[in-house]
C-alpha cells in the first residue's frame, strides 16, 4: 500500500476509534450491554468496555499509519510457516 493511502486509511480508523470512545453511550443504546464486560468487569461496565474498544480501534489506527501493523503480523504470521 502507497504510503499516502496508509496515512488516510490509518487516520479514518483513528478517527473512528476516538468517536467510540466519546460516543460510548450511543454505542450502548445501537448495541445493548456487552454480557461479558457486566459480569467480568461488574456491573454498568458496558460503556467501559465500549471506550477500551474504542481506544484499541484507535491504537490500530496508529499502527496502519505507521505500518507498524505489517511488522506485527508479519512476526504473527512467523509463528505458523516455518
Amino acid at each position: 500500500m502507497s504510503p499516502f493511502w496508509r496515512i488516510v486509511l490509518g487516520i479514518l480508523v483513528m478517527a473512528f476509534g476516538i468517536l467510540m470512545v466519546f460516543k460510548s453511550e450511543t454505542l450502548l443504546e445501537w448495541f445493548g450491554e456487552n454480557d461479558w464486560a457486566e459480569e467480568k468487569l461488574g456491573a454498568g461496565q458496558s460503556r467501559f468496555f465500549y471506550k477500551l474498544l474504542g481506544l484499541l480501534v484507535a491504537f490500530i489506527g496508529i499502527f496502519i499509519m505507521t505500518n507498524i501493523i505489517s511488522d506485527i503480523f508479519g512476526g504473527f504470521a512467523q509463528l505458523f510457516i516455518r
